[in-house]
């Protein structure tokens, strides 16, 4: 076999001189690549760790609120529950003293009539018995007019009390 020319060798050595700047210059692109998807990588993990730090911190924030809420919502359920309660014992006491109350405003009602019932009764008290001896004037038990119920009959004197003034209340 014979030697290739200088020409070629000179060509040839050109040739992979370049391709091996070329495959250089690739490897560093590369290297260059690989260290940026490298720290790229490094960066996601931090962030998707602080990610994941946050999210695990809104958890449990979220988690001690609702905590709270329900203890809250105890809280109030049995404050409603207590309240409930004073309000039929209240009721109870109500329909208990409503009877009271009619009778207190039927007193009130008829008091002025009991006044002058009680201030006539004080005159007639004042007053004193009637002599004995005056014979123009009847005395309890004895024979006078007929006297009438409130419904209108005859009564029988025999039926009738003496009575004599005085103060009973």
């Amino acid at each position: 076999m014979s030697a290739p020319p200088a020409l070629q060798i000179r060509e040839a050595n050109a040739h992979l001189a370049a391709v091996h700047r070329r495959a250089a210059e690739l490897e560093a692109r590369l290297d260059a690549a690989e260290r940026t998807v490298s720290a790229q990588a490094e960066r996601l993990a931090l962030q998707d760790q602080q990610l994941r730090a946050a999210l695990d911190e809104l958890s449990h924030a979220k988690d001690r609120e609702i905590a709270a809420l329900q203890e809250q919502l105890l809280t109030s359920e049995a404050t409603v529950h207590s309240l409930q309660a004073a309000v039929r014992q209240r009721d109870e006491l109500i329909r208990q003293l409503q009877p009271r109350a009619k009778l207190l405003q039927d007193v009130c009602r008829r008091r002025p009539p009991l006044v002058a019932l009680l201030a006539d009764l004080a005159e007639a008290e004042r007053l004193g018995p009637l002599p004995a001896s005056d014979p123009g004037h009847l005395l309890p038990g004895g024979p006078g007019p007929p006297l009438a119920n409130s419904t209108g009959e005859k009564v029988d004197q025999d039926q009738l009390q003496p009575t004599a003034f005085g103060t009973t209340v």
